[in-house]
């Protein structure tokens, strides 16, 4: 003989579950404000630099990079351009490990973001 629970049962399972918003704690906050700032300061350092100097512009022999940069890989075509602009107008040697940090920063980010 199988019991089955009864309307008190149901009524009690259903006031013990408790649904709540996800609520985002103050790591996560922080973590988003960090995210957050990764994703904004190079694009406004690239459209600084395109409005009120040419080093983006000079770095790079077409337009074309920059402006995929601006939207896909902003940390490495900021860095890229800097380091181009710190010597001989080349990037050489320890820089391209420079450029190189800066492209895994980009890609943390859109990781990050995707999470």
């Amino acid at each position: 003989m199988t019991t089955q629970p009864g309307p008190r049962f149901t009524i009690l399972t259903m006031a013990t579950h408790h649904h709540h918003d996800e609520e985002i704690g103050v790591g996560q906050g922080v973590g988003l404000v960090i995210l957050g700032s990764l994703m904004f300061w190079p694009r406004l350092f690239i459209l600084g630099f395109a409005i009120f100097d040419r080093q983006i512009g000079d770095a790079f022999s077409s337009w074309l990079i920059p402006f995929f940069g601006f939207f896909l890989l902003p940390w490495t075509t900021v860095t890229y351009a800097a380091m181009w602009s710190i010597t001989s107008e080349s990037v050489t040697g320890v820089e391209w490990a420079v450029v190189g940090f800066a492209f895994l920063l980009d890609v943390w980010t859109w990781s990050a973001f995707r999470r």
